[in-house]
């Protein structure tokens, strides 16, 4: 078996390792290490997050730079801020019996001002954020005369953020006898642009199999309808009564609203999202790293960079958009050889994106139900025996209390006891699912269904599909396009296409008036047609659900309008009528 002190590193490092308390390297390290001290070669190095990367990089650095020279030798960039601090904690660890190498950190977030004092005396490795790199070498405060490493950590990150024009810029400006060092989950087509535009015989490293997901995740679903996403996940929480984890919702508003129902329903939960300034952000993941919160609730682009160990779930409220998502997500839990749960919350319309993603990232997704009220208290109830078996008991404090305690009790036998002790801790749990709903749907997808149209032609079986399909009742819902854009039903329907891509959308009962069009759908599929028109920052349209009283006027207004056009139509043809009458008793008379 393969040990750090074969690999061949300095006795500094091996001392500093041990303390850390690595005992194997990981494979990632036992492939990437050898290569960087013994080759010359570029490398593209692809394996999922949380394989232990840092160390892949960071050890054989340390080995090959002179830390007797003030200058930067080795440039690392990393998409965020967090991910910018955790490699150079991690390397500062790694280098802590190496007294004279110094390793900075600039990143974006903070006083430019005091990140330029600390390159006031060059250090010999720099870890940056792109952005801030940038701001650096237009300052003229980064020399790369002497760099000889060019590490780019979750390149593909990098590019979903939107820094390929920096990466291009900052490429161009390190030595072109440098090695670079790249390190990708994925490896999507601009990957491979800049791989052929910037690196030089470049060997690639593979652990495991491209764009698939860690072998230590079980990937799971729940199937329920849209209306009663919430109410699934506070019962898959309920029935993992330790979890740790991180549930992604697609937009921010959405993020806000499901961590302000946690928090509201009594879980250690809060938020992640675009809206925070950086010192609550800080505040939220100091406190979820300590393990204050139990549950952040994040949007992808909040939790870019985010690293965390020991998740034992992510839950996906919603499934992303792209599979390589997926698979950042599901790659943050089930790290350094532990196992996690990646969970997917679906509606009825969305089996088919499942079987998508099967095949992607080539896992198997097992269907569970819900759990039942029942079956979320008996966890519950089993989960408090066993803390209570294992609690550390502190005789020398609560002793003193004891005496008092037994005489109070001293009239209740043990099973007595007992019965009271449970029913204090769980009531709770007893009330709230007494009544609860089977929130389960059958796995049946209607494969045919996606090739109708939507827009009605196919009434054969639409209205059997209604009486029987079990998504729900209809909901009325409104788009700011009308008769005064050229509004038709057509139209409408081609909009809504175009901007949800899924035909299998039902739309129903059109109606357009000057300003708005106004339809009914089914109401979990409500929810997809909001996320739909609010992700897309293309259109102008606005989707959103009719209140009930307005739509009720809608209606009488509808209907108002209707018989009062008859009634005109009648009066005018009565009028008509008489007129005509009078002038042929006119032409008799004469």
């Amino acid at each position: 078996m393969t040990t750090f002190e074969n690999l061949g590193l300095r006795n500094e490092i091996i001392t500093a390792v041990d303390c850390l308390g690595f005992e194997n390297p990981m494979p990632v390290q036992e492939q990437v290490i050898p290569f960087v001290m013994n080759e010359t070669r570029d490398l593209i190095a692809l394996a999922q997050t949380g394989t232990g990367k840092t160390a892949a990089f960071g050890l054989p650095l340390l080995n090959m730079i002179d830390n007797t020279k003030k200058q930067i030798q080795a440039l690392i960039l990393s998409p965020t801020r967090e991910l910018c601090i955790q490699i150079s904690n991690d390397l500062k660890n790694y280098a802590q019996y190496m007294h004279a190498t110094k390793i900075v950190p600039v990143y974006g977030g903070e006083n430019i001002v005091s990140q330029i004092r600390q390159l006031a005396e060059q250090p010999q490795i720099l870890v940056a954020t792109p952005g801030r790199l940038i701001d650096l070498i237009n300052r003229k405060k980064i020399k790369f005369d002497n760099v000889k490493f060019l590490v780019l950590d979750e390149a593909d990150e990098m590019l979903n953020m939107g820094f390929q024009e920096d990466l291009e810029t900052i490429l161009q400006n390190v030595p072109d006898e440098r090695r670079t060092l790249l390190f990708s989950a994925t490896m999507p087509k601009e990957i491979e642009h800049i791989a052929q535009k910037y690196m030089n015989e470049s060997k690639s490293i593979s652990i495991g199999i491209r764009n698939s997901g860690s072998d230590n995740v079980e990937h799971v679903y729940y199937s329920v309808q849209a209306s009663n996403r919430y109410a699934a996940l506070k019962r898959i929480v309920d029935i993992n009564p330790d979890i740790y984890g991180i549930v992604f919702c697609r937009t921010r508003q959405e993020t806000k609203d499901v961590a302000e129902k946690l928090m509201r329903d009594g879980y250690n939960a809060d938020a992640l999202h675009g809206d925070l300034s950086q010192p609550q952000r800080d505040s939220v993941m100091s406190k979820f790293r300590i393990r204050n919160l139990q549950i952040l609730v994040a949007t992808d682009v909040a939790a870019r960079g985010l690293d965390v160990n020991d998740l034992t779930h992510v839950i996906n409220y919603n499934l992303p958009d792209d599979v390589e998502i997926y698979t950042h997500r599901s790659g943050r839990t089930g790290r350094a050889n532990k196992k996690g749960i990646s969970v997917s919350i679906i509606h009825s319309r969305e089996h088919k994106r499942i079987n998508e993603i099967e095949r992607m990232v080539k896992k198997t997704f097992k269907k569970e139900a819900v759990p039942s009220g029942l079956d979320i208290c008996k966890r519950q109830l089993f989960y408090m025996i066993e803390r209570m078996e294992h609690v550390q008991v502190n005789d020398d404090q609560i002793n003193q209390f004891l005496p008092h305690v037994f005489k109070k009790l001293e009239y209740l036998q043990k099973e007595d006891v007992i019965r009271r002790f449970v029913s204090l801790e769980f009531n709770r749990f007893l009330d709230y699912y007494k009544n609860a709903a089977d929130l389960n749907i059958p796995d049946k997808p209607n494969h045919n269904e996606s090739n109708k149209s939507r827009n009605g032609r196919n009434r054969e079986n639409s209205g059997n599909r209604e009486k029987t399909s079990k998504r729900g009742q209809r909901i009325r819902m409104k788009i700011n396009f009308g008769a005064k854009q050229n509004a038709s039903p057509r139209s409408v329907l081609g909009l809504i296409n175009d901007t949800t891509n899924d035909k299998s959308i039902n739309i129903s009962n059109i109606e357009i008036s000057n300003k708005f069009t106004f339809f009914d759908v089914f109401a979990d599929q409500s929810e997809q047609l909001i996320n739909a028109f609010y992700r897309n920052n293309r259109t102008p349209f606005v989707i959103d659900i009719v209140k009930e009283n307005k739509r009720q006027q809608q209606y009488q207004d509808a209907e108002y309008n209707f018989y009062e056009n008859v009634r005109k139509s009648t009066r005018s043809a009565k009028s008509q009528k008489s007129n005509i009458n009078k002038r042929k008793r006119k032409r008799t008379r004469y």
